[in-house]
Protein backbone atom coordinates (compact mmCIF):
# COMPACT_ATOMS: atom_id res chain seq x y z
CA UNK A 1 0.00 0.00 0.00
CA UNK A 2 1.03 3.14 -0.94
CA UNK A 3 1.82 5.93 1.55
CA UNK A 4 3.03 9.66 2.28
CA UNK A 5 3.80 12.13 4.82
CA UNK A 6 2.07 15.01 5.33
CA UNK A 7 3.48 17.79 6.95
CA UNK A 8 1.06 20.42 8.83
CA UNK A 9 2.14 23.10 11.13
CA UNK A 10 -0.23 23.38 14.49
CA UNK A 11 0.15 27.02 15.54
CA UNK A 12 -1.20 27.88 19.71
CA UNK A 13 -1.42 23.81 19.80
CA UNK A 14 -1.05 24.91 23.38
CA UNK A 15 -4.38 26.13 23.73
CA UNK A 16 -7.06 23.71 25.76
CA UNK A 17 -8.72 23.29 22.15
CA UNK A 18 -6.22 23.61 20.04
CA UNK A 19 -4.61 20.53 22.67
CA UNK A 20 -7.49 18.48 23.32
CA UNK A 21 -9.39 18.67 20.36
CA UNK A 22 -7.27 19.19 17.58
CA UNK A 23 -3.51 17.55 18.41
CA UNK A 24 -4.73 14.94 21.06
CA UNK A 25 -8.32 13.86 20.19
CA UNK A 26 -7.43 14.31 16.12
CA UNK A 27 -3.86 14.36 14.66
CA UNK A 28 -2.60 11.97 17.13
CA UNK A 29 -5.35 10.09 16.78
CA UNK A 30 -5.20 9.53 13.15
CA UNK A 31 -1.68 8.98 13.22
CA UNK A 32 -2.27 6.06 15.74
CA UNK A 33 -5.08 4.42 13.54
CA UNK A 34 -2.38 4.42 10.78
CA UNK A 35 -3.44 7.80 8.96
CA UNK A 36 -6.35 8.93 6.40
CA UNK A 37 -7.13 6.65 3.81
CA UNK A 38 -7.49 8.44 0.07
CA UNK A 39 -9.96 6.78 -2.09
CA UNK A 40 -6.76 5.18 -4.13
CA UNK A 41 -6.32 3.55 -1.29
CA UNK A 42 -3.20 5.56 -0.52
CA UNK A 43 -2.55 6.32 3.17
CA UNK A 44 -1.71 9.67 4.07
CA UNK A 45 0.57 10.43 7.68
CA UNK A 46 0.20 13.67 9.27
CA UNK A 47 3.27 14.71 10.45
CA UNK A 48 2.65 17.88 12.78
CA UNK A 49 5.18 20.68 13.64
CA UNK A 50 4.09 22.35 16.83
CA UNK A 51 4.21 26.09 16.58
CA UNK A 52 3.85 28.39 19.94
CA UNK A 53 5.00 31.60 21.74
CA UNK A 54 5.80 29.20 24.80
CA UNK A 55 8.69 26.99 24.37
CA UNK A 56 8.74 25.37 27.88
CA UNK A 57 4.88 24.49 27.01
CA UNK A 58 5.96 23.63 23.37
CA UNK A 59 9.54 20.88 24.63
CA UNK A 60 6.75 19.70 27.29
CA UNK A 61 3.74 18.32 24.58
CA UNK A 62 6.59 17.53 21.91
CA UNK A 63 8.18 15.43 24.87
CA UNK A 64 4.86 13.71 25.99
CA UNK A 65 3.81 12.60 23.07
CA UNK A 66 7.34 12.02 21.42
CA UNK A 67 7.15 14.39 18.70
CA UNK A 68 10.66 15.46 17.20
CA UNK A 69 9.52 18.90 15.87
CA UNK A 70 8.96 22.03 17.29
CA UNK A 71 9.21 25.86 16.92
CA UNK A 72 8.19 29.38 18.38
CA UNK A 73 8.96 30.61 15.02
CA UNK A 74 5.51 30.72 12.73
CA UNK A 75 8.33 31.69 10.00
CA UNK A 76 10.86 28.76 10.19
CA UNK A 77 7.51 26.88 9.72
CA UNK A 78 6.15 28.51 6.64
CA UNK A 79 9.38 28.13 5.12
CA UNK A 80 9.57 24.33 5.60
CA UNK A 81 9.53 22.76 2.22
CA UNK A 82 7.49 19.76 3.91
CA UNK A 83 4.87 21.52 5.35
CA UNK A 84 1.95 21.16 3.44
CA UNK A 85 -0.93 22.61 5.73
CA UNK A 86 -0.80 25.54 8.43
CA UNK A 87 -3.76 25.21 10.99
CA UNK A 88 -4.48 28.25 13.29
CA UNK A 89 -5.90 27.84 16.80
CA UNK A 90 -4.28 30.99 18.50
CA UNK A 91 -6.55 33.62 20.02
CA UNK A 92 -8.56 35.62 17.50
CA UNK A 93 -6.81 38.47 17.68
CA UNK A 94 -3.52 36.86 16.23
CA UNK A 95 -5.30 34.94 13.24
CA UNK A 96 -5.22 37.00 10.93
CA UNK A 97 -1.59 38.35 10.52
CA UNK A 98 -0.65 34.26 10.70
CA UNK A 99 -3.34 32.75 8.20
CA UNK A 100 -2.29 35.66 5.65
CA UNK A 101 0.92 35.01 5.93
CA UNK A 102 0.65 31.31 5.29
CA UNK A 103 -1.46 31.57 2.43
CA UNK A 104 1.18 34.49 0.90
CA UNK A 105 3.90 31.22 1.65
CA UNK A 106 1.80 28.99 -0.30
CA UNK A 107 0.38 26.78 2.28
CA UNK A 108 -3.02 25.18 2.56
CA UNK A 109 -5.01 26.47 5.67
CA UNK A 110 -7.24 25.30 7.81
CA UNK A 111 -8.55 27.28 10.68
CA UNK A 112 -10.21 27.75 13.86
CA UNK A 113 -13.17 30.37 13.86
CA UNK A 114 -13.03 33.20 13.40
CA UNK A 115 -10.87 33.56 10.62
CA UNK A 116 -10.73 37.66 11.28
CA UNK A 117 -11.58 40.27 13.90
CA UNK A 118 -14.01 41.88 10.94
CA UNK A 119 -15.92 40.99 7.72
CA UNK A 120 -13.88 43.19 5.97
CA UNK A 121 -10.60 41.17 7.27
CA UNK A 122 -12.33 37.47 6.80
CA UNK A 123 -13.58 38.46 3.12
CA UNK A 124 -9.71 39.83 2.24
CA UNK A 125 -8.60 36.09 3.35
CA UNK A 126 -10.78 34.58 1.26
CA UNK A 127 -9.63 36.77 -1.70
CA UNK A 128 -6.02 36.45 -1.28
CA UNK A 129 -6.68 32.48 -0.68
CA UNK A 130 -8.13 32.09 -4.02
CA UNK A 131 -5.48 34.35 -5.86
CA UNK A 132 -2.96 32.28 -3.97
CA UNK A 133 -4.60 28.98 -5.37
CA UNK A 134 -4.70 27.24 -2.03
CA UNK A 135 -7.09 25.06 -0.56
CA UNK A 136 -8.53 26.72 2.76
CA UNK A 137 -10.77 25.25 5.10
CA UNK A 138 -12.86 26.19 8.84
CA UNK A 139 -13.80 24.06 11.43
CA UNK A 140 -17.35 23.62 12.03
CA UNK A 141 -17.18 21.36 14.56
CA UNK A 142 -20.78 21.37 15.65
CA UNK A 143 -21.67 20.04 12.28
CA UNK A 144 -20.45 16.44 13.18
CA UNK A 145 -21.82 16.22 17.09
CA UNK A 146 -23.65 13.08 16.86
CA UNK A 147 -26.93 14.90 18.21
CA UNK A 148 -26.67 17.35 15.62
CA UNK A 149 -26.35 14.48 12.60
CA UNK A 150 -29.17 12.68 13.94
CA UNK A 151 -30.64 15.99 13.74
CA UNK A 152 -29.95 16.30 10.11
CA UNK A 153 -31.03 12.78 9.18
CA UNK A 154 -34.65 13.66 10.23
CA UNK A 155 -34.54 17.11 8.59
CA UNK A 156 -33.42 15.45 5.33
CA UNK A 157 -35.85 12.63 5.41
CA UNK A 158 -38.77 15.33 5.99
CA UNK A 159 -39.38 14.06 9.54
CA UNK A 160 -40.81 17.82 10.40
CA UNK A 161 -42.71 18.85 7.30
CA UNK A 162 -42.51 22.28 7.11
CA UNK A 163 -39.88 23.80 9.63
CA UNK A 164 -41.54 26.52 11.78
CA UNK A 165 -38.90 27.48 14.46
CA UNK A 166 -36.00 26.35 15.95
CA UNK A 167 -34.92 27.17 20.03
CA UNK A 168 -31.51 26.74 20.77
CA UNK A 169 -29.68 26.99 24.59
CA UNK A 170 -26.06 26.79 24.93
CA UNK A 171 -23.95 27.65 28.11
CA UNK A 172 -22.78 27.33 31.53
CA UNK A 173 -21.85 29.26 34.56
CA UNK A 174 -18.08 30.16 34.22
CA UNK A 175 -16.75 31.13 37.82
CA UNK A 176 -15.29 34.20 37.65
CA UNK A 177 -12.12 33.12 39.22
CA UNK A 178 -11.59 34.36 42.81
CA UNK A 179 -12.75 31.79 44.95
CA UNK A 180 -13.13 28.80 42.01
CA UNK A 181 -10.87 28.91 38.52
CA UNK A 182 -12.15 29.81 35.96
CA UNK A 183 -13.18 27.23 33.04
CA UNK A 184 -12.30 29.70 29.84
CA UNK A 185 -9.53 31.94 29.65
CA UNK A 186 -9.38 35.23 30.90
CA UNK A 187 -9.27 37.21 27.28
CA UNK A 188 -12.35 36.04 26.33
CA UNK A 189 -13.93 38.37 28.75
CA UNK A 190 -12.06 41.41 27.16
CA UNK A 191 -13.08 42.95 23.84
CA UNK A 192 -10.07 44.58 23.45
CA UNK A 193 -8.47 41.21 23.27
CA UNK A 194 -11.25 39.86 20.81
CA UNK A 195 -13.14 37.96 23.37
CA UNK A 196 -16.88 38.47 23.32
CA UNK A 197 -19.47 35.36 23.45
CA UNK A 198 -21.33 36.75 20.19
CA UNK A 199 -17.78 36.62 18.44
CA UNK A 200 -17.07 33.23 19.25
CA UNK A 201 -20.79 31.69 19.16
CA UNK A 202 -22.14 33.33 16.32
CA UNK A 203 -20.23 31.88 13.60
CA UNK A 204 -21.47 28.63 15.24
CA UNK A 205 -24.74 29.01 14.97
CA UNK A 206 -24.64 31.01 11.34
CA UNK A 207 -22.92 27.30 10.01
CA UNK A 208 -25.54 25.24 11.87
CA UNK A 209 -28.15 27.34 10.83
CA UNK A 210 -27.61 27.54 6.92
CA UNK A 211 -26.52 23.80 7.12
CA UNK A 212 -29.69 22.11 8.64
CA UNK A 213 -32.32 24.91 7.95
CA UNK A 214 -31.79 27.60 5.75
CA UNK A 215 -29.50 30.75 5.32
CA UNK A 216 -29.44 33.31 7.59
CA UNK A 217 -31.46 36.79 6.23
CA UNK A 218 -31.24 38.78 9.09
CA UNK A 219 -30.39 38.65 13.15
CA UNK A 220 -32.15 40.69 16.12
CA UNK A 221 -30.06 40.04 19.15
CA UNK A 222 -29.20 41.94 22.75
CA UNK A 223 -25.36 41.31 23.84
CA UNK A 224 -25.24 42.17 27.69
CA UNK A 225 -22.22 41.38 30.10
CA UNK A 226 -24.13 40.26 33.40
CA UNK A 227 -20.37 39.82 35.48
CA UNK A 228 -18.43 42.54 35.02
CA UNK A 229 -15.67 41.59 37.37
CA UNK A 230 -13.86 38.33 37.22
CA UNK A 231 -9.87 37.23 37.73
CA UNK A 232 -7.31 36.10 34.93
CA UNK A 233 -4.94 33.33 35.56
CA UNK A 234 -2.58 35.19 37.96
CA UNK A 235 -5.68 35.67 40.38
CA UNK A 236 -5.58 39.24 39.24
CA UNK A 237 -9.05 41.16 39.30
CA UNK A 238 -10.01 42.45 36.18
CA UNK A 239 -12.86 44.32 34.13
CA UNK A 240 -15.04 42.27 31.62
CA UNK A 241 -15.16 44.47 28.69
CA UNK A 242 -16.86 42.04 26.56
CA UNK A 243 -20.61 40.28 26.56
CA UNK A 244 -20.95 37.20 28.39
CA UNK A 245 -24.44 36.37 27.22
CA UNK A 246 -26.05 37.05 23.93
CA UNK A 247 -30.02 36.84 22.90
CA UNK A 248 -30.36 36.43 19.56
CA UNK A 249 -33.22 35.79 16.86
CA UNK A 250 -32.58 34.97 13.56
CA UNK A 251 -34.77 34.62 10.50
CA UNK A 252 -33.95 32.25 8.11
CA UNK A 253 -35.03 31.73 4.39
CA UNK A 254 -38.18 30.16 4.04
CA UNK A 255 -39.80 31.64 7.15
CA UNK A 256 -38.07 29.71 9.74
CA UNK A 257 -37.55 31.56 12.72
CA UNK A 258 -34.41 30.41 14.85
CA UNK A 259 -34.12 31.66 18.49
CA UNK A 260 -30.74 31.10 19.97
CA UNK A 261 -29.81 31.95 23.46
CA UNK A 262 -25.57 31.88 24.72
CA UNK A 263 -24.28 32.72 27.75
CA UNK A 264 -21.95 32.12 30.19
CA UNK A 265 -23.28 33.16 32.97
CA UNK A 266 -26.16 30.67 33.03
CA UNK A 267 -26.66 27.69 35.61
CA UNK A 268 -27.31 24.05 33.72
CA UNK A 269 -31.22 22.74 33.90
CA UNK A 270 -30.83 20.78 30.81
CA UNK A 271 -29.87 17.42 29.38
CA UNK A 272 -27.15 18.98 27.84
CA UNK A 273 -24.95 22.09 27.10
CA UNK A 274 -25.80 23.14 24.31
CA UNK A 275 -29.52 21.91 23.01
CA UNK A 276 -31.97 22.89 19.81
CA UNK A 277 -35.44 22.15 19.74
CA UNK A 278 -36.95 22.16 15.53
CA UNK A 279 -40.47 22.18 15.76
CA UNK A 280 -42.09 21.26 12.45
CA UNK A 281 -45.94 20.74 11.37
CA UNK A 282 -45.55 16.98 11.25
CA UNK A 283 -42.94 16.51 14.14
CA UNK A 284 -40.76 18.23 16.62
CA UNK A 285 -37.15 17.11 18.12
CA UNK A 286 -34.83 18.12 20.42
CA UNK A 287 -30.93 17.06 19.68
CA UNK A 288 -27.51 18.01 22.41
CA UNK A 289 -24.36 17.17 21.71
CA UNK A 290 -24.84 13.27 21.52
CA UNK A 291 -28.58 12.49 21.79
CA UNK A 292 -31.80 13.36 19.79
CA UNK A 293 -35.10 12.72 20.87
CA UNK A 294 -38.24 13.41 18.37
CA UNK A 295 -41.93 12.83 18.62
CA UNK A 296 -44.07 12.61 16.09
CA UNK A 297 -47.74 14.70 15.17
CA UNK A 298 -49.03 11.31 15.49
CA UNK A 299 -47.73 10.67 18.90
CA UNK A 300 -48.24 14.37 20.13
CA UNK A 301 -50.08 14.22 23.40
CA UNK A 302 -52.93 17.27 24.37
CA UNK A 303 -51.81 19.21 26.89
CA UNK A 304 -54.53 21.25 28.62
CA UNK A 305 -53.69 24.66 30.65
CA UNK A 306 -55.14 24.09 34.27
CA UNK A 307 -52.74 25.86 36.75
CA UNK A 308 -55.42 24.55 40.19
CA UNK A 309 -53.78 20.63 39.45
CA UNK A 310 -50.68 19.31 39.21
CA UNK A 311 -49.32 17.96 35.33
CA UNK A 312 -50.65 14.73 34.74
CA UNK A 313 -48.86 14.34 31.42
CA UNK A 314 -44.91 12.70 32.01
CA UNK A 315 -43.83 15.00 29.02
CA UNK A 316 -40.07 13.94 28.90
CA UNK A 317 -40.58 10.37 28.77
CA UNK A 318 -43.27 10.71 25.70
CA UNK A 319 -40.43 11.44 23.16
CA UNK A 320 -38.76 8.42 21.18
CA UNK A 321 -35.05 8.42 20.84
CA UNK A 322 -33.50 8.94 17.74
CA UNK A 323 -30.80 5.77 17.27
CA UNK A 324 -27.05 6.48 16.15
CA UNK A 325 -27.69 3.74 13.21
CA UNK A 326 -23.84 3.96 13.18
CA UNK A 327 -20.42 4.69 14.56
CA UNK A 328 -20.27 8.37 15.04
CA UNK A 329 -16.41 9.72 16.10
CA UNK A 330 -15.00 12.98 17.47
CA UNK A 331 -15.91 15.87 14.93
CA UNK A 332 -13.08 17.37 14.94
CA UNK A 333 -11.13 14.60 13.79
CA UNK A 334 -13.68 13.64 11.00
CA UNK A 335 -13.51 17.16 9.68
CA UNK A 336 -9.52 16.66 9.83
CA UNK A 337 -9.56 13.22 8.05
CA UNK A 338 -12.34 15.45 5.49
CA UNK A 339 -9.70 18.51 4.94
CA UNK A 340 -6.51 16.04 4.66
CA UNK A 341 -8.77 14.48 1.35
CA UNK A 342 -9.53 18.08 0.16
CA UNK A 343 -5.98 18.69 -0.21
CA UNK A 344 -4.16 15.67 -1.33
CA UNK A 345 -7.27 14.58 -3.59
CA UNK A 346 -9.58 17.50 -3.90
CA UNK A 347 -12.25 16.11 -2.43
CA UNK A 348 -15.30 17.94 -1.17
CA UNK A 349 -14.79 20.40 1.42
CA UNK A 350 -17.68 22.56 1.40
CA UNK A 351 -16.22 25.00 4.66
CA UNK A 352 -13.85 27.36 3.21
CA UNK A 353 -12.75 30.86 3.98
CA UNK A 354 -15.99 32.19 2.56
CA UNK A 355 -18.23 30.19 4.88
CA UNK A 356 -15.78 31.75 7.45
CA UNK A 357 -16.38 34.83 6.06
CA UNK A 358 -20.10 34.47 6.59
CA UNK A 359 -19.84 33.46 10.14
CA UNK A 360 -18.19 36.61 11.17
CA UNK A 361 -20.83 38.83 9.39
CA UNK A 362 -23.20 37.44 11.63
CA UNK A 363 -21.33 37.99 14.56
CA UNK A 364 -21.16 41.56 13.27
CA UNK A 365 -24.65 41.80 12.54
CA UNK A 366 -25.79 40.48 15.81
CA UNK A 367 -23.09 43.22 17.82
CA UNK A 368 -24.62 45.90 15.60
CA UNK A 369 -28.20 44.70 16.36
CA UNK A 370 -27.71 45.08 19.68
CA UNK A 371 -25.64 48.29 20.02
CA UNK A 372 -28.32 50.19 17.15
CA UNK A 373 -31.62 47.87 19.19
CA UNK A 374 -32.44 47.51 15.60
CA UNK A 375 -32.90 44.23 13.26
CA UNK A 376 -30.33 43.82 10.62
CA UNK A 377 -30.19 42.14 7.24
CA UNK A 378 -27.44 40.06 6.01
CA UNK A 379 -26.23 40.25 2.75
CA UNK A 380 -24.73 37.64 0.38
CA UNK A 381 -20.75 38.20 0.80
CA UNK A 382 -18.35 36.98 -2.06
CA UNK A 383 -14.17 37.39 -2.67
Amino acid sequence: MDSQVLGIAMNGITGRMGYRQHLLRSILAIREAGGVTLSDGTRVMPEPILVGRSEQKLRELARRHKLDRWTTDLGEALAADDVSIYFDAQVTSAREEAVRRAVEAGKHVYTEKPTATSLAGAVELARVAAEAGVKTGVVQDKLFLPGLMKLKRLVEGGFFGRILSVRGEFGYWVFEGDWQRAQRPSWNYRAEDGGGIVVDMFPHWHYVLEDLFGAVEAVTAKAVTHIDRRWDEKNQAYEATADDSAYGIFELAGGVIAQINSSWSVRVNRDELVEFQVDGTEGSAVAGLRSCRAQHRSATPMPVWDPDVAQPEPFREQWQDVPDNGELDNGFRVQWEMFVRHVCEDAPFPHDFLAGARGVQLAEAGLESSRTGRRVAIEPITA
